[in-house]
Order: structure tokens, then C-alpha cells, then sequence
């Protein structure tokens, strides 16, 4: 059974010590690809590194809406020349909105709209954060499909909106990215949200190293060998196979992502 981590923080200080017995366990839980995101350009060396180190990961490039004060005036052009002279890069982001950390919302959508602007002109799928402001990524989102005839494509990662806002970004052609979140018990919402993707359009991931799923949810570390849990309870909650729902996952993240196995 092969499996495809779609979003990891692999560059974190945590897995600096042991990330090769890291890499290990995820290749025994049968984790063949991973796809990096990135959180802003200074991670760009430490992020390029790991993917040199292991040929199984792809990375994105781009700035997180938390970071959306760290733009500046280069910024844009540091994104493009990476993202178009490496060819381990898949996407860009991540990027999007996030009301419930910060307040800085006209900051926020300037950066994200840059950044599209970016994906459009390279022909690269997104990744979406999102976080209490599905409303004006649905907004922003519409807005540049508009511009670019369709071109904006990506993944709303680690989702944790309502079915509502589910069905939004899945009439937008997005794909909906689940992470350990959804294991978690009291999680009705997303649980209803993750019933209702079609199978074409379903990823998972573990945001490693935040989130760790049910039954690692006490352990301080999430990590790629994990993502296998959240594709287990994808499994319970859409009563299908386990061996399914890796088949599918995988599929759709080497379409979205380009990625080859």
C-alpha cells in the first residue's frame, strides 16, 4: 500500500536529531512521496536541502498568511526564480488567510494575492491555509480563477471547515487536504466534511510536525509515518477500505502535484 504525505514541516529544529530514522519509519508505513510546505523564503536553503537529501520529496515555495509582515519588496521574485529553476518544486504556498491568529487582513490578502499571481504565471497548483476566513478565500479564489481563465488550481490543506464551506472550494475544483485533525473525536464537522469529497478530489497529510492523529495524539511530534491514520479513519468515515483510500489519495496527489512514483 503506498501512501503520499501532502503537506510536512520537515525542516523544523524537532526532527533535526533523528530525521533520517524519521525518514525510515515512513518509508516502513509505505509513505513513497512527500510534498514540503514552506512557511517563508528564509527556509528556502534548509527546505531545498532535505528534498537534495531524499529523492522522495517535492517542496513548496511561498509565505504563510502569520508571516504576511515579512513581505518585501524582493519577496515575489525570491519565490519565482526558485520555484522556476528547481525542479523539485510542485507548488506554491503555503498561503491564504488566517483571521484567528492575526488581524492584519489587508496585509494578509495583499500577500495572497501575490502569490496567486505567481502560480498563475508558472503554471503551479496552490496550498491553501486557511483559518476562520473561508468566506474571503472563497472571494479571492473566485476572483482570480476569473482573471486567469481557470488557471488557479490547489489544495485547501489540513481542512477544517463546515460542509458548506466543504463545498465551496470543491465547486472551485480544489482538492480537500485532511489531516490528523480528522481523527480527533469531537471533530463532527470535519468528520461530515470528509464524508462528502469525492474521491477525486480527497488528499491527506499530517502537517508533521503539528497535529499528531489518534491513537499519537498524546506524543509531542507528529510525523509522515503517521499519515497512515488519517487515511485509516478516511477510511471509517467514508466505508471504504483503507487500501482504497491510499490508492485514491495517491493518485490524486501525483495529478495535482505532477508527482511520479
Amino acid at each position: 500500500m503506498q501512501l503520499i504525505d501532502t503537506h510536512v514541516h520537515l525542516n523544523f529544529d524537532n526532527f533535526q536529531p533523528d530525521l533520517v530514522a524519521v525518514r525510515s519509519r515512513w518509508q516502513a508505513a509505505g509513505v513513497v512521496r512527500l510534498v514540503h510546505s514552506c512557511v517563508e523564503p528564509s527556509e528556502f536553503s534548509s527546505i531545498q536541502a532535505i528534498a537534495q537529501q531524499f529523492p522522495e520529496l517535492s517542496f513548496a515555495v511561498g509565505l504563510h498568511p502569520l508571516d504576511a509582515e515579512k513581505w518585501q519588496s524582493d519577496t515575489a521574485e525570491k519565490i519565482k526564480n526558485l520555484a522556476s529553476s528547481e525542479p523539485k518544486v510542485v507548488a506554491i504556498g503555503e498561503m491564504g488567510l488566517d483571521y484567528y491568529k492575526a488581524e492584519n487582513y489587508e496585509q494578509q490578502r495583499m500577500v495572497f494575492a501575490e502569490q496567486l499571481g505567481i502560480a498563475s504565471a508558472l503554471n503551479l497548483p496552490v496550498i491553501i491555509h486557511c483559518r476562520d476566513a473561508a468566506s474571503d478565500v472563497r472571494e479571492i479564489l473566485q476572483k482570480w480563477q476569473e482573471i486567469t481563465d481557470g488557471r488557479i488550481r490547489g489544495v485547501m490543506h489540513c481542512w477544517g471547515g463546515t460542509p458548506e464551506e466543504t463545498q465551496w472550494f470543491l465547486d472551485l475544483g480544489f482538492y480537500i487536504s485532511f489531516s490528523g485533525i480528522v481523527t480527533f473525536k469531537n471533530a463532527k464537522e470535519i468528520h461530515a466534511s470528509a464524508a462528502m469529497v469525492s474521491s477525486d478530489r480527497l488528499l491527506i497529510e499530517t502537517d508533521c510536525p503539528f497535529l499528531a492523529p489518534v491513537p499519537k495524539r498524546g506524543e509531542k511530534r507528529n510525523e509522515p509515518a503517521y499519515v497512515r491514520y488519517v487515511a485509516e479513519k478516511l477510511a471509517e468515515l467514508r466505508g471504504e477500505t483503507v487500501e482504497a483510500i491510499a490508492h485514491q489519495t495517491t493518485q490524486n496527489a501525483c495529478k495535482l502535484f505532477g508527482l511520479a512514483l
